[in-house]
């Protein structure tokens, strides 16, 4: 196999035989590259599949092929599912769904279709786009808010960058080459202050960021202390977290949040909490008919808050603890 495959075996998987389906992305990915240097398929697939060994090989070159051209190469076990049923889809329902269960793969008809892909120009009514930093677990407030920081490289940003920020960014780096932290945390208490805010990344870089909250256009999702709230946040936790974001900004609302579409990893976050079932289409203030479309999916397929007969809705919720009820 070539580079990639070879890249992605080091990061994620520990040299070991194949045995049972458990060991998911990792074991699959392992399966593969072992196939380009043997030309052998793992031991006891046959138990899970009705073709021969030579039918297997022929799976796993298209598969290798496949994983190759994946940008990026699948990591999680939906991405997984997803790209071996779709470059099997002509082979017997009987062996995709073997080759799955091998792996301990999620089988086709459990997955919530997802979208293939961002747009690729700006959509009309959108006032500016955001491309964030990876996405921190406390940065997510509840189902339908998060939190995000742009780095201040980015040319929008650059051009609007107030000068007593960049200042401050600069000597608090100052006091902590020095070890004066009293000074450093003083300091960046004025960026924070300010709107930014000192982040730092994996690779102990520290980047110079502006806040920006962020409230999902077109959905309202359970609020915290509501049934499904806990769940709902999760979901989207599970969407962005650790994950750099594209924001199309729409309009501002009155809490100063930006309202926007997210798309995280080529998912439009919005139509996966819909679809799931943990969120409202908020017809209220947007009539996409393809939102309304997602929550009836989800709502006859009873998954998520949908398991309730009649789920209280967020906004009447909200109402009924201004008015004290």
């Amino acid at each position: 196999m070539g580079n990639v495959l070879r890249l992605l075996y080091g990061h994620c998987c520990k040299p070991a035989t194949t045995t049972t389906g458990s060991h998911g992305v990792s074991a699959l990915t392992h399966d593969i590259f072992q196939f380009e240097t043997t030309s052998e398929v793992p031991d006891g697939l046959s138990k899970h599949v009705v073709s021969s060994k030579k039918a297997q090989a022929n799976w796993y070159g298209k598969l290798s092929e496949a994983w190759r051209g994946a940008n990026p190469p699948p990591k999680t076990a939906e991405e997984a599912t997803r790209l071996v049923v779709q470059t099997l889809k002509r082979h017997q329902k009987k062996d995709v769904e073997g080759l799955l269960a091998f792996y301990g793969l999620p089988l086709p008809h459990t997955l919530v279709e997802v979208p293939v892909g961002v747009p690729t120009s700006t959509p009309a009514g959108v006032k500016f786009e955001l491309q964030s930093l990876p996405i921190d677990a406390k940065s997510i407030a509840d189902g339908d808010t998060v939190t995000v920081y742009v780095s201040t490289t980015d040319p929008r940003e650059s051009s609007c960058l107030p000068r007593d920020v960049q200042k401050a960014a600069d000597e608090r780096s100052k006091a902590r080459a020095v070890k004066n932290y009293t000074k450093a945390d003083a300091l960046h208490k004025q960026i924070v202050d300010a709107g930014y805010r000192v982040i730092s990344l994996q690779n102990n870089e520290e980047v110079l960021a502006k806040k920006y909250r962020i409230r999902l256009r077109g959905i309202d999702a359970p609020e915290s202390k509501m049934p499904y709230g806990k769940e709902a946040k999760e979901e989207l936790a599970k969407l962005v977290q650790g994950k750099c974001l594209r924001v199309l900004v729409y309009d501002q609302d009155r809490y100063g949040r930006c309202v926007g579409d997210i798309y995280s990893n080529g998912v439009f976050v919005q139509e996966t909490l819909l679809k799931k079932g943990f969120a409202w289409h908020y017809s209220a203030y947007d009539q996409r008919q393809e939102l309304a479309k997602w929550e009836n999916e989800a709502r006859a397929k009873r998954v998520g808050l949908w398991a309730s007969s009649n789920p209280e809705k967020p906004w009447d919720w909200r109402k009924d603890r201004r008015e004290g009820r």
